[in-house]
């Protein structure tokens, strides 16, 4: 959503008075893709939920990321070629965090 759009009471709606032309609200809609999971893994991170499901599809396999967060879902996709990548990426991210002290002081136990 674009920080200065609202959500609308009667649910998500394509933009009507812009001609984008081609676009996945004027174009037929697209068969299912047989797709097979390979692995599905689940998390719970304070109250966020993520589901980390391994799939397969004839374009290849990928990693689907799937946050709940009550209810909301939220997906990110990302091809097995770039999986190294981004294991690399994340790696790097919780190294940061664990040298850089938070400017937060540590909840008392």
């Amino acid at each position: 959503m674009i920080s200065n759009e609202r959500p609308s009471p009667y649910g998500r709606r394509p933009y009507q008075s812009q001609g984008y032309g081609h676009s996945k609200y004027n174009s037929p809609p697209r068969p299912p893709v047989n797709e097979d999971t390979l692995k599905t893994v689940e998390v719970q991170i304070e109250r966020k939920f993520f589901v980390l499901t391994l799939k397969e599809n004839p374009r290849g396999r990928f990693l689907r990321i799937t946050e709940d967060v009550g209810g909301r879902r939220d997906t990110i996709i990302i091809p097995s070629t770039g999986l190294a990548e981004f294991k690399k990426l994340v790696d790097e991210m919780v190294k940061t965090s664990e040298e850089i002290p938070s400017k937060q002081p540590a909840p008392e136990a």
